[in-house]
């Protein structure tokens, strides 16, 4: 656990009931019973906060089938039940059966001091804790595995009652949906409109609460640094899901949607379940771990902090996050506008891939060792890898990692492709100087939807000449890559880049590896005057839809010739072919 605090973020927090904070209404007295404390039955352990909050653990089952051991099976605050009495909140869909072969889990309850209980949840290889501070209306979690279980991802959902929180994220609520749009997750209304799960999603450093409210009431999931998430610091990826009964807030601590990195085990990964009067939760001080017996905790003492003193090359426009990662651990940090300075307390100790991001874009790289009591201050870091900084003959989109500006890039996380409330992707060539900057421009291209896609350019006699086309992307579904015609010519083929092998184009997510394809056009593919360049996907896979090869763009220019040797930090080779030419290693891509 990082020493780092659970702060509270309003501009940046889910604040799902969307508009002002309702006006809370009185609180029912606390009965005698209300006083913070510990109970224990054949069957349950229950924990009164003393701040309003009981919930209930299921210890075991009365048919000794070992069934919903270690959920949540009840959360009473202010005597009004929250936990919708048919389900449990639980890991994944239960603590029995997380592993293959593994089909009981036990639970064990300690009063750790006057003021702390611990609820324990041991199951394969997974622990999982419940904590208690006396007048704290919150149930702190904690949870550790040193093996992947068997469904890929490790998640906790607490399953709350839609009746007394009916309020959450619009995206995602499934009440009114009357078909089903995709797979088993992407619904439609009858307007037209879509909703999923998928689409709650923020990225991960936009957020440190999320939750759902009621009349007077706010039930909010806050998170620590999820220092063993696998996505760093732009993962997007569900929050919450409301159905016709419940509100079903989700934690992810790890998950194979959209997944870009290798997991990372054995990290203590905290959370908390925090209720309020309505309004967002106060910072939660998590210092207090430390005497809970936690395994895997690490104490501040036993961690590291990093600094810098600048950056070089900033452009104003944008914001920039340093990441660090390696295979034990992820953090992030944001570097002060103009100076570009920053610091991250917290890091366990070890050797970290250290990049810096404008918005979404790897700019800068290198490596960085942390040691335990340590801060270690670097000096101005140079950003050498912008390719906005290379003067284009002509430019669609900006060079940020992201989609954003282009058609529907403003709609592409929050419903699915096929809404009513999207544009059209099919669109008219796009005219360099002439069409509506980069909104003419689709976000995504599919095989199956909108392809191909043409941009017209004009070209004169001085400028006919070896150039260099860039196509950069964000994420690729099922193998697609860029199939470039100019003018008649054809571009030799492009191969296919490392992404996900899960769905992200249609589940709220643009967010894979970003990559730069850097393809040679000579002089005698060019004309003086009206140029035609046509965009199609390749790929060896078939899909029909949107469910058929596509990708998604992150800019698009023309550039006068590129040295080849030239490298960018996310392993683009510009000039040539992507770095790891050949098969991508995804499962995606057929040939």
């Amino acid at each position: 656990m990082s020493k780092a605090r659970f702060r509270s973020s309003g501009a940046r927090g889910l604040a799902v009931a969307v508009g002002l904070l309702l006006t809370a209404r009185p609180l029912p007295a606390l009965s005698a019973a209300s006083s913070f404390g510990l109970s224990e039955d054949a069957t349950s352990i229950t924990v009164n906060t003393g701040a309003g909050l009981v919930f209930t653990v299921r210890s075991g089952a009365a048919d000794g089938s070992g069934k919903g051991v270690g959920d949540i099976v009840s959360m009473r605050w202010h005597d009004v039940e929250y936990q919708d009495p048919a389900k449990g909140s639980q890991v994944n869909i239960g603590f029995p059966g997380l592993y293959e072969g593994q089909t009981t889990a036990s639970v064990a309850a300690t009063r750790v001091d006057a003021d702390h209980i611990k609820v324990t949840v041991r199951a394969g290889d997974l622990i999982h804790a419940y904590m208690a501070r006396r007048g704290v209306a919150t149930i702190f979690m904690a949870t550790t595995f040193t093996r992947e279980p068997r469904l890929g991802l490790v998640r906790y959902i607490a399953r709350l009652r839609r009746a007394v929180l009916p309020e959450g994220p619009e995206p995602s609520n499934l009440t009114g949906t009357d078909r089903l749009v995709e797979a088993h997750d992407v619904f439609g209304r009858p307007d037209g409109q879509t909703r999923s799960k998928h689409y709650s999603n923020l990225r991960l450093k936009d957020w440190r609460f999320f939750g759902a409210r009621g009349p007077g009431v706010a039930a909010w999931m806050v998170r620590d640094d999820n220092e063993g998430g696998s996505g760093g610091p732009f993962y997007r990826s569900l929050l919450d899901q409301g159905t016709d009964t419940d509100q079903e807030l989700t934690y992810i601590v790890n998950y194979g949607e959209a997944q870009t990195e290798p997991f990372r085990t054995g990290i203590l990964d905290g959370y908390a379940l925090a209720f309020t009067t309505g309004g967002t939760p106060d910072p939660l001080d998590t210092s207090w771990f430390g005497r809970m017996g936690l395994t895997g905790y690490v104490a501040p003492e036993g961690r590291g902090t990093v600094t810098g003193t600048g950056l070089d090359g900033m452009d104003a426009a944008f914001g920039y996050t340093i990441g660090f990662a390696n295979v034990q651990a992820q953090y992030w940090t944001e570097a002060r506008p103009g100076a570009g300075t920053f610091a991250r307390e917290g890091l366990l100790p070890g050797t970290y891939r250290l990049t810096v991001y404008k918005s979404e874009r790897a700019v800068a790289a290198g490596d960085v060792d942390v040691r335990a009591g340590t801060t270690t201050s670097l000096p101005t870091l140079r950003i050498d890898a912008d390719p906005a900084r290379d003067k284009a003959i002509w430019r669609i989109g900006t060079w940020d990692g992201t989609p954003s500006g282009f058609l529907n890039g403003d709609r592409v996380t929050t419903m699915h492709p096929s809404d009513i409330r999207m544009a059209p992707w099919s669109t008219p060539p796009f005219v360099v100087g002439q069409s509506q900057a980069a909104t003419g421009f689709p976000a995504y291209q599919w095989a199956d939807v909108n392809t191909p896609v043409r941009i017209r350019f004009t070209l004169t006699r001085s400028q006919v000449a070896a150039m260099t086309l860039r196509i950069g992307i964000t994420a690729a579904f099922a193998g697609a890559r860029p199939a470039v015609a100019l003018n008649g010519w054809q571009a030799p083929p492009q191969v296919s880049t490392p992404q996900p092998r899960s769905r992200t184009l249609t589940v709220g997510t643009y967010r894979g590896n970003n990559r730069i394809y850097a393809i040679a056009l000579p002089a005698s593919a060019l004309r003086v005057g009206r140029n035609e360049l046509r965009l199609a996907i390749a790929s060896g896979i078939r899909g029909i839809g949107f469910l058929s090869p596509g990708l998604s763009y992150d800019a698009i220019d023309l550039i006068p010739a590129t040295p080849a040797a030239e490298r960018t930090p996310d392993g683009t080779t510009i000039g040539g072919q992507p770095a790891g030419a050949g098969r991508s290693g995804t499962g995606q891509d057929g040939g």
